[in-house]
């Protein structure tokens, strides 16, 4: 039985494809379009999904939609009706899209994949919920999704056994954490539904002690946070329920200057801000999650919606809750939606026997040795071929110990926004100027963004002041910790400016290759770490396919591509060459 689950129109696009209840394939549409964040329908990913398993739409069985529009469509109107006439210019640009899209799923789904069967609409935070939950290794847990908003929701609380979910708390628009969260990311001068991991990085930077920083006193003014992590935000201080843009007036006056420019100088008071909204979050969530515990006494706890990618948040959990076990669905935000609508509909509502349906999250797109040598070959690129494995692993090895930036593009890509080992730069965390290089001059981004080391996981307490057992998150990039005291003048490329690292385990059934290149490389330093960071610019998707991999190598300071069985070294390969227009590779 297959089910196809779709997430689409609002950010990140994505579809997922379960097979007799495991997951085995899913991916965002950005991929394949090469637009960060995409909203359009995601037929690139359907295709993907159906594709992998070598079947047409007849072949699936249920199709689910992340989130039911009319609902949606209601609280649009409702929010407009009650903000009128401040409210009609927004109300009036977003009418097209509504009426041509957001609530013709049904329609476009016939025209353009050729279904015709009934289509399963379930709420935005329950799906958020299932992808948590239901893909989880946990037989019952307590859940917390939080997201800017679903339909009317923005954070919910609830208990989960079996096959079932019950959400019992939830939190309405135009109330959101958030939101709250996107509002100083835009007055801080970065993008909305983009750069908020940009302002959790920054943080550090800032004040992080709540008696001395002013803007933490003053951002507790906008928000009214009860004891059992409930809140209220002062809404005379926000304009997104009824405007085009976030930070009003009101805000910028209390955070006592204009909203940043993008690119300009980010001073002390903006690092400030930053700090303070960090420690405001994680007080409502913090108490949140004590109230989730208090009321269903589970030892348990998983995570869903886009402030469950707040990884320095999630480094504290177990330390600062009575919850001993923690899941975080690896693409939290709203591409995950997709994988949990189709994990509900076959659990919950068909009422399948759980399994493990996650064991990793390579679940995108793969190339083979064929596929890989006939695009070096037709675009004339001068490449070398590996005689084997354990070739690849030690000549990879040698150029990162000798300070050589590597692209990685190996099997099938990562699901989710953090590259986990396929699609990744991979450097020498040992190099003092290796974060510097890679922020100037291979992913051309702000100076004061941290990279993340991975190791394999029975290495990681040797290294890292991590909650014992390690957590499965850590798989995935989404728990920071401290790094001890005594490694970080040794490994200061992934050492943040607070001492911590964003940790990313690899254990050795998840992904041999990467894990044994991380054993070679530790042969070499005495240090089995590597840097690893995503495998693309600022400003686009993370790479998919051989000709993105290439295009994003010629077009920084990537020293070496090691793809498949491959290595193209950039000097080689002369720039002006290659023409990234007329030589694509679908």
């Amino acid at each position: 039985m297959y089910v196809l689950g779709i997430s689409c129109y609002y950010h990140d696009s994505s579809a997922a494809l379960i097979k007799d209840g495991v997951v085995v394939a899913s991916v965002e549409e950005e991929r394949f379009t090469r637009k960060k964040h995409d909203t359009s329908f995601p037929i690139n990913a359907i295709k993907y999904c159906l594709g992998s398993q070598n079947i047409g739409i007849k072949q699936v069985s249920h199709v689910g939609f992340y989130e039911k529009p009319l609902l949606k469509f209601e609280r649009l109107l409702s929010q407009h009706l009650e903000m009128f006439p401040l409210s009609l210019k927004t109300f009036l640009s977003s009418m097209p899209s509504w009426i041509n899209e957001k609530l013709r799923v049904p329609k476009t789904l016939k025209k353009r994949v050729g279904f015709k069967g009934d289509i399963l609409f379930i709420e935005h935070h329950l799906a958020h919920a299932a992808s948590a939950f239901l893909l989880s290794p946990f037989d019952e847990a307590a859940v917390v999704t939080v997201d800017g908003v679903g339909e009317w929701t923005t954070t919910t609380l609830g208990y989960c056994k079996s096959n079932e979910i019950k959400l019992h708390k939830e939190i309405k628009f135009p109330h959101s954490i958030g939101l709250l969260y996107s509002t100083i990311t835009a007055y801080l001068g970065f993008s909305v539904n983009n750069s908020e991991y940009k302002v959790m990085g920054m943080s550090p930077y800032g004040l992080m002690n709540r008696q001395k920083n002013i803007y933490y006193n003053k951002l507790k003014q906008v928000l009214d946070i009860k004891g059992d992590g409930s809140y209220r935000l002062d809404l005379s201080y926000f304009v997104y329920h009824y405007k085009d843009r976030m930070p009003s007036e009101k805000i910028c006056k209390l955070l006592d200057g204009p909203i940043r420019k993008p690119e300009s100088e980010l001073d002390q008071r903006h690092k400030d801000i930053a700090a303070a909204l960090q420690m405001v979050t994680e007080d409502v969530l913090t108490k949140t999650l004590n109230y989730a515990y208090e009321i269903t006494k589970c030892k348990n706890i998983v995570l869903a919606g886009g402030v469950a990618l707040n990884s320095v948040h999630n480094g504290k959990i177990l330390k600062n809750t009575s919850f001993e076990n923690i899941w975080i669905q690896p693409n939290a935000s709203d591409g995950g939606t997709s994988v949990g609508v189709a994990a509900y509909i076959y659990y919950t509502l068909l009422g399948h026997k759980r399994i493990n349906p996650m064991k990793n999250a390579y679940l995108g797109p793969g190339y083979t040795t064929h596929e890989i040598r006939k695009f070096l070959d037709d675009n004339k690129i001068k490449y070398s071929k590996f005689k084997n494995e354990q070739e690849l692993i030690s000549t990879t090895s040698n150029l990162i110990f000798r300070n050589k930036v590597i692209g990685w593009f190996q099997g099938r890509m990562e699901w989710g926004p953090r590259a986990l080992g396929s699609r990744s730069i991979l450097a020498n965390p040992c190099n003092p100027e290796a974060k510097n290089l890679l922020n100037s001059k291979v992913k051309h981004r702000e100076k004061f963004r941290p990279f993340a080391p991975v190791v394999c996981a029975e290495d990681a307490l040797t290294y890292f002041e991590c909650d014992e057992p390690i957590p499965e998150p850590t798989d995935y990039m989404l728990m920071v910790y401290p790094i001890k005291r005594e490694w970080r003048a040794k490994i200061p490329s992934v050492t943040h400016v607070d001492g911590s690292g964003r940790l990313q385990t690899i254990r050795r059934h998840q992904n041999a290759l990467y894990y044994d290149l991380i054993k070679k490389f530790g042969n070499l330093s005495k240090i089995p770490m590597l840097i690893n960071t995503s495998f693309n610019i600022r400003g686009e998707p993370i790479v998919c396919t051989p000709h993105d991999a290439y295009r994003c190598m010629m077009g920084t300071g990537i020293d070496y591509l090691v793809m498949g069985m491959f290595l193209i070294k950039r000097k080689d390969n002369p720039k002006d060459i290659w023409d990234s227009e007329k030589k694509a590779i679908d």
